[in-house]
């Protein structure tokens, strides 16, 4: 294909809401068809389609460039999705054809290397995507604020010259590091970093940021006696750091190969790429557990007592399983808009627990089942039920779950073997405590109480 002049006219076309191109200019269509789609059908340009998808999602305009397989060759195109009624519509520029010496893109490569999690954000500073296991760390949503200003989820503050890094960044379109900031939904102490995004013309569409713990370098941690885990905090923390890194650049890379943003891959090679992604995920899942278990079993362990709705906190951990139930075709039934129950607890714990035995309900529970989310008062007690429709477990096995690195079959897929240990002592630390209900065929119904609290 020719080169096209950056001032050609834009090439349109229409997507429905579930993702079908339904119009497009000739030039859309011809690629399109190429990629082995038509009117009428799903849009074939994965690239596109993602960003399409994304815009549709935020229910905000999105604009980012890609390159996109056309044949033999690779095509540099800038998208710009925009919500239109149910559908969205797409104007993209560039169509210059890639050089095959032409190195990838390594957008926001140095974010990864080193990041606890990922923020991205396009020109005016409105938050694109927040990495999902944000979320369950910190216990707050990262759906809510896609779409909404950086300064909506991080409070910036000064460096040690009395400056802003980002602000003075922004002005020149620069990269910045070293941004104190406050994560505002639990006033948890952070340091941003980001690098700029560029659109094919040269001009400034966006950050791809990341957020690294504001926790003191190990140090600085004051000597305490190794807990039962046989491991000093100082040498978790260590850990923690040492392990986390190259895991969520494993993580990035892989997700970034399996969904092709760089263009076509061998469907087999796409799916290796989704494995490792997964087995990344488990061994970051077992680095949090670890560095949880560490924190449970020291002495002076102690959990703050807040106010907490347990019915709110049970409807924000169902929201975040919400994708990983539905990929398992499962239905989650959670505690409507008016419920409250009144607690007294730590927010961030509750919701660590309920998200753990959420996510083990999805994890055991059938195609096609449900998994039904209760909050009720029992007295002085307030209680969130979680049920599930799976085979159940022995009453010989229900005690021996909640022990360090027990597992009802350990050869089916599942987690560290601590998540349930360490929920039992999180509600046990809160005045609380985690009780199961099951037999064999009959599914399992775990309860988590706590002390209700009078308004």
């Amino acid at each position: 294909m020719n080169a096209i002049d950056p001032a050609f006219p834009p090439v349109h076309g229409l997507v429905d809401a579930v993702g079908r191109l339904t119009s497009g200019d000739d030039r859309l269509v011809e690629l399109n068809a190429r990629a082995g789609g038509a009117l009428g059908q799903p849009l074939a340009i994965p690239q596109i389609a993602t960003i399409a998808r994304l815009a549709q999602r935020l229910g905000i305009l999105v604009s980012r460039g890609v390159v996109a397989a056309d044949g033999d060759s690779d095509l540099e195109l800038w998208v710009r999705a925009e919500p239109e009624g149910e559908g969205v519509r797409l104007a993209i520029t560039g169509w210059r054809p890639r050089r095959t010496w032409d190195a990838p893109p390594d957008d926001g490569a140095f974010v990864r290397a080193s990041a606890d999690w990922l923020w991205e954000s396009d020109a005016a500073l409105r938050l694109t995507f927040v990495s999902p296991e944000a979320g369950v760390r910190n216990g707050f949503d990262p759906g809510q604020y896609l779409g909404q200003p950086l300064t909506r989820l991080f409070a910036l503050g000064e460096d040690c010259d009395g400056a802003i890094p980002l602000l003075g960044a922004l002005g020149l379109r620069q990269r910045f590091d070293e941004q104190p900031a406050t994560l505002k939904p639990t006033g948890r102490a952070v340091r941003l970093a980001a690098t700029p995004r560029v659109d094919p013309s040269g001009a400034f569409a966006g950050y791809i940021g990341a957020v690294h713990d504001g926790a003191e370098a190990a140090s600085s941690t004051p000597s305490v006696p190794a807990s039962a885990t046989g491991l000093s905090p100082a040498f978790s923390a260590q850990l923690d750091r040492a392990l986390r890194a190259p895991l969520n650049r494993i993580i990035a890379n892989a997700d970034s190969i399996h969904a092709q943003s760089e263009g076509p891959l061998r469907q087999d090679y796409a799916d290796y790429a989704a494995d490792i992604a997964s087995a990344g995920r488990h061994l970051m899942g077992l680095v949090d557990d670890l560095v949880d278990l560490q924190a449970i079993e020291r002495d002076d362990f102690t959990a703050a007592a807040e106010f907490v709705d347990l019915a709110d906190v049970a409807r924000r951990a169902a929201g975040l399983l919400q994708v990983r139930a539905a990929e398992n075709r499962v239905r989650i039934d959670r505690p409507s808009l008016g419920e409250t129950l009144p607690a007294t607890a730590e927010f961030r714990r509750v919701l660590q627990i309920l998200v753990n035995l959420i996510g083990n309900a999805v994890r055991y529970s059938p195609a096609d089942g449900m998994v039904w989310v209760r909050a009720e008062r029992e007295g002085d007690i307030a209680a969130v039920i979680v049920a599930d429709q799976g085979k159940g477990i022995a009453a010989e096995d229900q005690a021996r779950i909640f022990e360090k690195f027990e597992r009802v079959d350990p050869s089916e897929p599942g987690g560290s073997g601590l998540g349930l240990y360490i929920a039992r002592r999180l509600a046990r630390a809160m005045a609380g405590d985690i009780t199961l209900d099951s037999a064999p065929g009959q599914g399992a119904r775990f309860v988590l109480t706590l002390p209700l609290r009078n308004v």
